[in-house]
């Protein structure tokens, strides 16, 4: 006879990655690509291993820009953690969309707290 689980000792943990992210771009215009490589930047240096982006073109796939309203591309729109955000533009200004996601940038060392 197989074991009874009980659901209350199941983890916790969410399945697949924390921080799930959709780009929406217009083909490999030069804002598009500014802003795939910014994210992917962004996600690289301060959620590796914890993210997962999607990229859609809507020119390949319009029926999904259509079912989120889009107002401008590219956009990113966070579907977890916490409550789903969106952001329009070329994601150069890091600390805006890192505070978007909810993302803490760790404190820049200053020559005053140095090791000598």
């Amino acid at each position: 006879m197989e074991p009874l689980l009980d659901p209350m000792d199941a983890s916790e943990e969410p399945i697949g990655p924390e921080y799930l992210l959709h780009l929406y771009i217009t083909g490999a215009t030069p804002n598009s690509t500014r802003a795939v490589r910014n994210i992917k930047d962004i996600c690289e240096q301060h959620l590796k291993g914890r993210y997962e982006l999607l990229i859609i073109d809507v020119y390949q796939q319009p029926e999904l820009a259509q079912e989120k309203d889009l107002i401008g591309v590219p956009t990113l729109i966070k579907m977890r953690p916490g409550l789903v955000r969106r952001m329009v533009g070329d994601f150069s200004d890091r600390e805006r969309v890192l505070k978007a996601l909810g993302v803490v940038p760790p404190p820049l060392a200053t020559d005053r707290f140095a090791l000598e």
